[in-house]
C-alpha cells in the first residue's frame, strides 16, 4: 500500500503543511497538488463542494503524490465512511464536544473489531493497492477539531481518547466559543489570551502523545506555530489565494499605469 506521507514526514521530524481547497474543481486540485504541500485537505463542511466534485478532487491529487485529507460536514458516521472510501486518508471532524463524540469519530474509521467502518473502500482499493482493507486503520488519520467552549473545557480527555491521532484548532470559531464576540472571527489570533488557549490545546495534545494542528491565514504565522510545536500548519486556502492574487494584480497594474491611466490613440481614420 502506498504510505502516508504526513507519517512518514513527522517520523523524518518534519512538520506537515498542509494546504486547503474550498473551491469544486478537479484542476484546482490539481494545481495546489503541485506545489509542494505535504497534505491537501477538501473542506466538505465550508466548502463549496459535493461529494461527487471531492471524488474528482482526490483523482486529480492523485498523480503528484500528496497525501489527500478531507474536512467532513459533521460527526456523521456516513459522512466519514464514505470520505474514506474515496480516497482520504485523513479527516478531520468539526465540532467534537467531548471524549464520547472523539470516539465515536474514531470507531468510524476503523474496521471491526477496532470501530464499525463498513467494507467498501470503493475508490481507495484502487488508489492504494489490494492491501487497502489490511492495512487502512493504521494508514488513515482523525483529527477532532477543538473549537467550541465545551470542546475546549474537555480537551483533555478529548486527546485521551484510544485511536484518536490528531487535535485541529479552528480558531475562528474557537475565538468565537471562547469569547463571543468580543474580537472578531479569524485566523492568526495575537490575543494573549487565544494564544494561551492555543497553546493549552497543544499541551494537551502533546501530553496525549498524538498530533496537534493548526489553521493559519500567513506563512509567518504557520512558521511561528510550528515553532510553538504544531505538527501540521494550514496555509490559507485556494479562495483566499485566489482572491490575494487577483487583487495584488489588479492593483499592481493600476498602480503602474497611474491615476489617470492610460491616454487612448486617437482612431485610424475609418477605423470601426
Amino acid at each position: 500500500m502506498i504510505p502516508n506521507g504526513a507519517k512518514a514526514a513527522w517520523a523524518a521530524g518534519r512538520p506537515v503543511v498542509n494546504g486547503w481547497l474550498s473551491i469544486a474543481s478537479p484542476f484546482v486540485a490539481e494545481i495546489l497538488a503541485g506545489q509542494g504541500y505535504d497534505t491537501l485537505t477538501i473542506d466538505l463542511q465550508h466548502g463549496f463542494v459535493g461529494y461527487e466534485a471531492a471524488g474528482a478532487m482526490l483523482q486529480a491529487m492523485r498523480a503528484s503524490g500528496v497525501t489527500p485529507m478531507v474536512r467532513v460536514p459533521w460527526l456523521d458516521p456516513s459522512d466519514i465512511m464514505k470520505a474514506l472510501d474515496a480516497g482520504a486518508l485523513g479527516v478531520i471532524c468539526p465540532m467534537i464536544d467531548d471524549a464520547e463524540q472523539a470516539a465515536r469519530l474514531v470507531s468510524a474509521m476503523r474496521y471491526p473489531p477496532r470501530g464499525l467502518r463498513s467494507f467498501g473502500p470503493t475508490r481507495a482499493n484502487f488508489a492504494y493497492g489490494a492491501q487497502y482493507g489490511a492495512n487502512a486503520d493504521e494508514a488513515v488519520m482523525a483529527f477532532a477539531m477543538i473549537e467550541t467552549a465545551e470542546g475546549f473545557a474537555n480537551v483533555e480527555s478529548i486527546a485521551s481518547t484510544p485511536g484518536l491521532d490528531g487535535l485541529y484548532i479552528g480558531p475562528a470559531d474557537l475565538t468565537l466559543g471562547l469569547t463571543g464576540r468580543k474580537y472578531p472571527a479569524g485566523f492568526d489570533r495575537e490575543e494573549p489570551e487565544m494564544i494561551e488557549a492555543i497553546k493549552h490545546v497543544l499541551a494537551a495534545a502533546k501530553k496525549a502523545g498524538i498530533r496537534a494542528g493548526l489553521h493559519c491565514g500567513a506563512p509567518e504565522y504557520a512558521a511561528k506555530a510550528v515553532g510553538w510545536g504544531f505538527d501540521l500548519v494550514t496555509l490559507s486556502n485556494d479562495v483566499r489565494l485566489l482572491q490575494s492574487g487577483a487583487q495584488k494584480s489588479v492593483a499592481d497594474v493600476r498602480r503602474l499605469l497611474g491615476p489617470g491611466g492610460p491616454v487612448a490613440a486617437p482612431a485610424a481614420k475609418g477605423a470601426y
